[in-house]
């Protein structure tokens, strides 16, 4: 495993990190399988570890608290705020209220005492900025948290926080966490040159495009939309949809080029992000210890300048085949109001 050091924190990660968002009922319920998955990724060199307060409901964090109990010094722990927990108002977002309370439920349910990397999930336009920014800065201060990060914030918003705080004399954000995958490339265009210039780490997620780009899904093969995760979200998964048709057609192509070049597809979809020169280290997910296992086999998988021109020619550069599940969509495009005039206002004359 190498490793690089994340931005300019002076941290140095594995350039693969362990992602925990399967460990609990969503995924995996079995703590103790979900332990020896942790175990064997520090024993493989990984020492990177990601989560976040609402994977199963708290139960993710709880679960890589137990497996690290007697390891804690050897990983740089990482977790993220921001999406509601429990029902009831201001249980959420990134307030200082939300983030002062939340930092300490994390605290407690990873059983340490400080977070090494903490992550604002996604934006809040109902949160100036500005007293996202405070607080977190006041975490470093106390320290309870060493460094601080988003994940899957657009250019804009990335470079508005930094604004604010060399206006405001606040903590930066020093990473950046967005989708990236060999079927959703969007982040080349902005999110990436944008991390780069501003000296931020990145750690990218959902390599295998929601299971895509693990090879289950194949075009003109019948895809069971009543389990797995076609059953949660079927319209993703609907063959007969062109969004899911471009991604099959797109997936053939990658799936000979794996052969080719002697690999597994799920190897290429891992090795890809690492060859940007804006990415620190990429999240594998794994439900399984065969998951894991199958997934450290293809690490030392090198993509060639050859290779890389192929892939561009299958989903060029900067472009997505999909958009990512779970990617935050803009205000001034979810609401339709912020878009339309008054009806009366609209005609030209």
């Amino acid at each position: 495993m190498r490793y690089r050091v994340l931005g300019g924190t002076g941290i140095e990660v594995s350039t693969h990190c362990l992602g925990t968002m399967m460990f609990g009922a969503v995924g995996n319920p079995d703590h103790e399988e979900c332990a020896r998955i942790v175990h064997a990724a520090l024993d493989a060199g990984i020492t990177f570890v990601d989560t976040a307060d609402m994977y199963s409901a708290g139960e993710s964090e709880t679960i890589v608290g137990k497996a690290l109990k007697g390891r804690r010094d050897d990983v740089v722990l990482s977790t993220k705020v921001h999406f509601p927990m429990g029902e009831g108002p201001a249980r959420g977002g990134n307030s200082r209220r939300w983030i002062t309370r939340a930092v300490e439920d994390s605290l407690r349910r990873l059983d340490t005492e400080w977070i090494d990397l903490y992550q604002v999930h996604r934006p809040d336009h109902t949160t100036d900025v500005e007293e996202t920014l405070g607080v977190l800065g006041d975490l470093v201060t106390q320290g309870k948290v060493r460094a601080f990060g988003c994940s899957t914030f657009p250019a804009e918003e990335i470079v508005e926080a930094h604004h604010v705080a060399e206006r405001r004399g606040l903590k930066r954000f020093r990473t950046e966490q967005p989708p990236y995958s060999l079927l959703a490339r969007g982040v080349e265009a902005a999110v990436l040159p944008v991390a780069q210039r501003l000296g931020m780490g990145v750690l990218t997620w959902s390599p295998l495009a929601s299971g895509f780009l693990t090879g289950r899904y194949r075009q003109g093969r019948p895809i069971d939309l009543g389990s797995g995760r076609p059953a949660l979200h079927p319209g993703r998964f609907d063959p007969e949809l062109p969004t899911t048709a471009a991604k099959l057609a797109a997936v053939e192509q990658l799936v000979a080029l794996a052969e080719e070049l002697g690999c597994t597809l799920p190897e290429l979809a891992v090795a890809f992000p690492l060859a940007h020169p804006a990415v620190t280290s990429v999240i594998i997910g794994p439900r399984t210890l065969g998951q894991l296992q199958d997934t450290l086999k293809g690490a030392e998988l090198v993509l060639d300048d050859a290779t890389l021109d192929r892939i561009d020619a299958i989903v060029p550069p900067g472009t997505d085949v999909y958009r990512p599940d779970g990617v935050w969509t803009p205000p001034a495009l979810a609401q339709a109001a912020r878009r339309r005039r008054p009806v009366h206002e609209r005609a030209a004359a």
